[in-house]
């Protein structure tokens, strides 16, 4: 195996069906993974899977069932997992005096509750792929505003996100002594649904792009890099790091 080999590994990527996601489970499938994504509407996830040429399993993960369906499905195909991509979540925006009580349950479920239910019904299945030669991975997704503090009124997003972060540092320190890393990448700016109000007019892209000190949005294998990264050889000797992937938005 090559350093930055993953190569017949297999691979969950959740919330799959577009954006980072799909950034990252392409990149997995064009480097000889074997990969499955879930996504909440069936259809999107159907489609992605036809064009990328994985499997797809509709689950609402934000859901007791759907965290089951999910697993079930992979259980019934696959005797282990390598890497397990928590990346299913949600974002919501809303004035401070107007900020509804039922965001924060929604993005607490999705955001936290979905990584840490999946990820512990996973771990059969991640046990049985662990060794200390080649650690099975948990890849959660946060983001740079659970790092610093966002310009938007995004309050529960932010604080759900900040709890990616120190959930990936618990399990990390929890599941090392067997065998299981956890880390978490940070995403900056990058072209999805989420940042599609401020991406898809010229004017905000310009001032979003001013402020990154590499002057310009992510790109699909800047994510999937990362990722791989991670899932490699390369990686095995992380655990309980929080990478911001945002073009040093995070160090000005």
């Amino acid at each position: 195996m090559t350093l930055f080999s993953v190569d017949g590994k297999t691979v969950v990527v959740t919330g799959g069906s577009r954006g980072i996601g799909k950034m990252i489970a392409s990149g997995f499938v064009t480097a000889g993974a074997t990969v499955y994504i879930s996504a909440r509407k069936a259809a999107e996830a159907e489609k992605t899977a036809a064009e990328l040429g994985c499997v797809a399993v509709p689950a609402d993960l934000s859901t007791p069932e759907g965290i089951e369906a999910l697993v079930g499905a992979v259980s019934e195909r696959e005797g282990r997992l390598d890497v397990l991509v928590n990346n299913a979540g949600a974002t919501w925006g809303a004035p401070l005096e107007e900020y509804p009580e039922h965001a924060f349950d929604k993005l607490w479920g999705i955001n936290v509750k979905g990584v840490f239910f999946l990820t512990q019904r996973f771990l059969p299945l991640l046990r049985a792929s662990a060794s200390a030669d080649d650690p099975a991975r948990v890849i959660n997704i946060g983001s740079i505003d659970g790092l610093r503090t966002p310009r938007m009124d995004s309050y529960a997003y932010s604080a759900t996100k900040a709890g990616v972060h120190m959930l990936t540092r618990h399990l990390a320190q929890k599941l090392a002594a067997e065998f299981i890393t956890v880390n978490a990448i940070a995403p900056g700016p990058f072209e999805s649904k989420m940042m599609a109000f401020a991406l898809d007019d010229p004017r905000t892209r310009s001032a979003i792009e001013t402020e990154i000190p590499l002057g310009r949005i992510g790109r699909p294998d800047d994510m999937a890099g990362a990722a791989i990264f991670l899932s490699s050889r390369a990686g095995a000797y992380l655990t309980g790091a929080v990478i911001p992937v945002d073009g040093g938005i995070s160090t000005a």
